[in-house]
């Protein structure tokens, strides 16, 4: 029997492993954590997003320019197939009134637990605190709790993550030991927005901003996010990061359902005594964490109500950029496709593939990232077994 190692213990390495095997492949799993899926199971804390059930080609877009080489190995294994998948593993799932695909249990858990058992049951020897340090001559080396130790597989697929929350073992690290291979830098991927909120900001600190909308540049997105000590985070600026990290400039929709006319008809109604943030609250229901934050980033406001409909649609947000990589919940960059073949082997490392976020491409969070993950690890996962176990030929 040949035997395969897969560098790695995320969704990626999991389902490389699990594909190996069922190929017939004796699988080693080498993971330099004490325990796999620490970054799955930290996904799945607030409810564990398996895909998006919505048209392919829609699902698609979420890839931009990755979504031709993506194509492929996404179309055979979409997001109906990442669905019958947890099925399989006895997770109940359903379907949010956004297309969101969750496992009724929302935790990452439960599927873990029972994907360990099936990768156990095939097989699949884990290796836990193996930290690979690259190859001594044609073995692949780790330090270990035994110590130095090497293995010499037949096909290796590395999983290694990409280069944000190191605490659970993505560091990127391992860009320094493919040696010859071209890699595409790191970049900070849904991320965080950096804002330094003056004062008058503190008390409204940890309040959600619900049913807005973000625009940046090509990049909009529709959902809320948290006023933080750092900045803003949550959904709705993840999705939009990319085009702060490119230049451009963000801009916040507090009222989406309503045209300027509509909020300019509303704010015409008899004001009184009132004070503006008053008459704001009462006429437009806005909350006082989105009243403070127009007066925080556009103060003093402009006169006219029909110049204040237009602030409260299309508010710029002043920001000192995306909050650290190592934050971010995703990272651009890593092996460009153009160092993979078809089967995302190395071109310049025969029988050496790679999978998941190790690879150039990035989307928006809503069950995108976990879907190219396991995809991409089942892509790797076929054609590494093929490599090691080729056809032969019809005469």
């Amino acid at each position: 029997m040949k035997n395969a190692v897969v560098i790695g213990a995320g969704p990626a390495g999991l389902m490389a492993a699990e594909t190996l095997a069922q190929a017939g492949v004796q699988v080693t799993i080498c993971e330099g954590k004490p325990s796999v899926g620490r970054k799955f199971l930290m996904a799945g804390k607030s409810g564990l997003n398996l895909t998006k059930d919505e048209p392919h080609a829609t699902f698609m877009q979420a890839y931009g320019e990755a979504a031709g080489p993506l194509r492929p190995m996404i179309g055979a294994f979409d997001a109906g197939a990442v669905q019958a998948w947890a099925q399989e593993l006895g997770q109940q799932i359903f379907t949010g009134s956004t297309g969101r695909v969750f496992p009724k249990a929302m935790k990452a858990s439960p599927l873990l637990r029972a994907w360990l058992a099936r990768l156990s049951e095939a097989g699949v020897q884990f290796n836990t605190r193996w930290l690979w340090q690259g190859w001594e001559g044609e073995a692949l080396a780790f330090e270990t709790p035994q110590g130095a130790q090497t293995l010499h597989p037949d096909v290796t697929v590395l999983a290694l993550g990409g280069a944000s929350w190191a605490r659970l073992g993505s560091t990127g690290a391992w860009a320094e030991m493919l040696v010859g291979v071209q890699i595409t830098p790191f970049a900070a991927a849904n991320a965080g927005i950096a804002v330094e909120w003056s004062d008058h900001m503190t008390k409204h600190l940890g309040a959600a901003l619900k049913g807005v909308a973000w625009s940046c540049g090509p990049y909009v997105s529709r959902g809320e996010a948290t006023l933080s000590a750092h900045g803003l985070e949550g959904g709705g600026v993840y999705s939009v990061s990319r085009g702060v990290r490119e230049g451009q400039g963000l801009t916040l929709d507090l009222l989406p359902d309503l045209t300027v006319p509509e909020i300019t008809t509303r704010l015409s109604r008899p004001r009184g005594k009132m004070s503006l943030a008053n008459h704001l609250r009462k006429t437009l229901k806005l909350t006082p964490a989105q009243i403070a934050l127009v007066q925080e980033m556009a103060r003093p406001l402009p006169d006219g109500l029909r110049a204040t409909a237009r602030l409260l649609k299309t508010l710029p947000i002043k920001h000192a950029g995306l909050r650290p990589m190592d934050e971010a919940i995703s990272t651009a960059g890593g092996v460009p496709f153009a160092g993979l073949d078809a089967g995302l082997m190395l071109r310049d490392m025969p029988g050496v593939f790679a999978a998941g976020e190790m690879l150039d491409w990035e989307a928006p969070t809503g069950g995108y990232l976990i879907s190219a993950c396991l995809a991409t690890g089942r892509w790797a996962g076929q054609h590494a077994a093929a490599w090691v176990n080729p056809v032969p030929e019809r005469p």
